[in-house]
């Protein structure tokens, strides 16, 4: 497997994930300085430039919810998702999906100032509703399925540790203390230890 990838991208989280797996695979740092991602050949595996990807002999998987579910269905030994067909198997999807679908492109318009004419028209509404969904859906104790740390959580949570780095809204206790539990995981800590050097630094 070859995961192509920058710490300054969204291949932080998926750097993460295969960190928690803890399986063989080839880094491929891509130069965003030397425009490597806009090269003929990174558009080839993919033509939108952007990173994370992930390259498993002929199956290319790009988008950050796609790659974690994918690496935690190849490799179930691993326990990073629940038995598909199981109720918990709905609300990890739900968890998966609602960080990059909803929760991103809400909180990416906000940190311009800007929001969508007419929130009714798009997925992620408004903010009154993204900050009241984040809430809700934000685990009181241990992972989103409980007991069990799931590929869900680095999404979701990794979403909402982004959003704290950066400071684009003032989190609840609640939230807060999910994700300092996420930044435990010595994986998490393995692979973002120089993202937030860099953002410390900056």
């Amino acid at each position: 497997m070859k995961h192509y990838f920058n710490q300054m991208s969204r291949g932080i989280t998926t750097d993460w994930m295969l960190k928690e797996l803890d399986v063989p695979h080839e880094q491929v740092t891509i130069n965003f300085d030397s425009g490597e991602n806009l090269s003929t050949e990174f558009k080839n595996i993919n033509p939108m430039g952007k990173l994370p990807v992930l390259v498993d002999d002929d199956v290319v998987v790009t988008e950050v919810a796609a790659i974690c579910a994918y690496l935690a269905d190849k490799f179930p030994e691993k326990q990073l998702a629940p038995q598909v067909g199981s109720a918990e198997r709905a609300t990890y999807y739900r968890y998966l999906f609602v960080a990059g679908n909803t929760i991103e492109p809400a909180f990416s318009l906000a940190a311009f100032d800007m929001e969508h004419p007419q929130p009714s028209s798009v997925s992620w509404g408004d903010m009154p509703r993204i900050l009241a969904t984040i809430e809700a859906m934000t685990p009181e104790s241990d992972w989103i399925l409980g007991q069990q740390f799931s590929a869900a959580d680095i999404v979701f949570g990794g979403l909402l540790d982004f959003t704290i780095v950066f400071k684009w809204y003032e989190p609840s206790s609640k939230v807060i203390a999910y994700v300092e539990r996420i930044r435990q995981r010595p994986a998490y800590r393995e692979s973002h230890g120089g993202f937030l050097a860099m953002i410390e630094e900056a």
